[in-house]
């Protein structure tokens, strides 16, 4: 009578075994998709390697006890190429640093769904469009820079939200309308939105729409 419940046993067993290991390779896949995207003539992404179980021995990438990506450090690495939605799949990632390369094409809305982002640093690349109003769902957010790119239309307003945010810059790019006032963004150095110049502000509420000479 036992064999009979053998094979259902076996197949728990089975599935605790894998779901892990399919979990954290999940986050393996999305940044092998990243790879794939991206030009890397310095070799700095060499130890990708996508038959590995999960990506936390790769350089350049930070997991948490449970093997979880929390970090990706690709800042300054002389990469280029552009960002994709699989990136929203790194649903445990913290960091997310980008800076001084030459990243182009548009911000993705994806990146909206890494809920526990706290800093993202897209600082001197060539990212072009509009900011995604997806960003608005990162609550944990508290650094938030994307100056020096050829990013445009206006600051959604949605970003006000973010209560936690203490860093914000869109320095040096094409932005447009005003400037707002509400939430953190009443505590941001104007230095963090010079440059743009189509960008007016601060806004006047109820005198002109926010977007205004956009």
């Amino acid at each position: 009578m036992a064999l009979r419940f053998l094979p259902s046993l076996l197949s728990f067993l089975l599935a605790v075994l894998v779901s892990p290991a399919l979990s954290t390779n999940s986050e393996g896949n999305a940044l092998h998709a990243l790879r794939a995207r991206l030009s890397d003539p310095t070799n700095v992404l060499q130890s990708w390697d996508p038959t590995l179980v999960n990506p936390c021995t790769w350089f350049h990438v930070t997991c948490d006890s449970d093997n979880h990506v929390i970090r990706l450090d690709l800042g300054n690495s002389n990469i280029s190429g552009t960002l994709g939605p699989e990136l929203g799949d790194l649903q445990h990632l913290q960091y997310l640093e980008l800076y001084m390369n030459n990243i182009e094409g548009k911000i993705p809305e994806g990146l909206g769904n890494l809920k526990n982002l706290v800093s993202m640093d897209l600082y001197n690349n060539k990212f072009e469009g509009e900011i995604p109003k997806s960003f608005a769902k990162l609550k944990s957010l508290r650094f938030l820079r994307f100056n020096n790119n050829k990013l445009t239309g206006s600051i959604p307003r949605e970003l006000t939200t973010l209560s936690n945010l203490k860093v914000f810059d869109v320095s040096n790019n094409d932005i447009c309308g005003t400037i707002p006032i509400d939430g953190p963004f009443g505590s941001f150095p104007i230095e963090s939105f010079e440059n743009n110049p189509r960008l007016n502000g601060p806004e006047l509420q109820g005198l002109v729409s926010y977007d205004f000479g956009c």
